[in-house]
């Protein structure tokens, strides 16, 4: 499988409103989404994030829930945070939000994580 693209998919809507209602669950304890706890330190994304996804060799887009187009959209309904690989016409979640968790905030077990399912994927 040849991977053209992949998307991270937030648990979180974005724009001015969507990120204070996270921060606003983050601080009330009701909101959480390991993918931003990968990339972001505080509201600054991650240097290492940075450094490890301009070394991948695909582009990662990072999307929020309301800035997925459809067919992204569809696949990922209530299966977030999550990322999806774009691989000739298919959408496929490779790694679930579970996964994501068990990276620990960790951008490296991130990349493990994620070259681990590519692997898998290729394989089937």
């Amino acid at each position: 499988m040849e991977v053209k693209r992949a998307y991270g998919i937030y648990h979180a809507d974005g724009g001015i409103l969507g990120e204070l209602s996270y921060v606003w669950g983050k601080i009330r304890g009701t909101a959480h989404c390991a993918l931003c706890d990968i990339t972001h330190k505080g509201v600054s994304m991650k240097k290492e994030w940075r450094e490890m996804s301009d070394n991948l060799d695909f582009d990662i887009e990072l999307l929020h829930l309301n800035e997925q187009f459809p067919e992204l959209e569809k696949i990922t309904l209530g299966k977030t945070p999550c990322v999806v690989v774009s691989h000739g016409e298919n959408l496929e979640i490779i790694v679930d939000a579970d996964d994501l968790e068990g990276c620990k905030k960790s951008v490296n077990s991130f990349r493990e994580t994620l070259e681990s399912a590519l692997r898998s994927a290729l394989t089937e």
